[in-house]
């Protein structure tokens, strides 16, 4: 049987403060742009701040994710280098994280 598993919890972050982020500025310009009196200007700004708040959301979500893998990257090759250069530094370094965890020494051995 095939294992499922859950849709990355930071994908329905992002969805969520993206939704709340764009509802509340188009809110807020079509609401000041009603003022002027003029429903075609409303419904125009109002889908133009749609539009482009999208777009802008979209490219800052995209370089967040592009910039947490290169950190995930870069860290992963320091790791890899300093287990090579030090292991004995590095496995009790691994053995004090997974202690942290609750398990005993002998139980976090190989």
């Amino acid at each position: 049987m095939k294992e499922r598993h859950k849709m990355n919890g930071g994908l329905l972050r992002d969805f969520i403060i993206g939704f709340a982020d764009g509802l509340t500025v188009p809110f807020a310009l079509t609401a000041g742009l009603s003022s002027l009196g003029s429903s075609k200007l409303v419904v125009t700004g109002g889908l133009a701040e749609l539009f482009s708040g999208a777009i802008s959301m979209g490219l800052g979500a995209y370089l967040a994710t592009i910039t947490d893998k290169q950190h995930y990257d870069t860290e992963r090759v320091r790791e890899k280098k300093e287990l090579q250069e030090c292991p004995a530094e590095e496995t009790e370094e691994i053995y004090q994280i997974l202690c942290a965890y609750g398990p005993g020494r002998g139980d976090v051995a190989p």
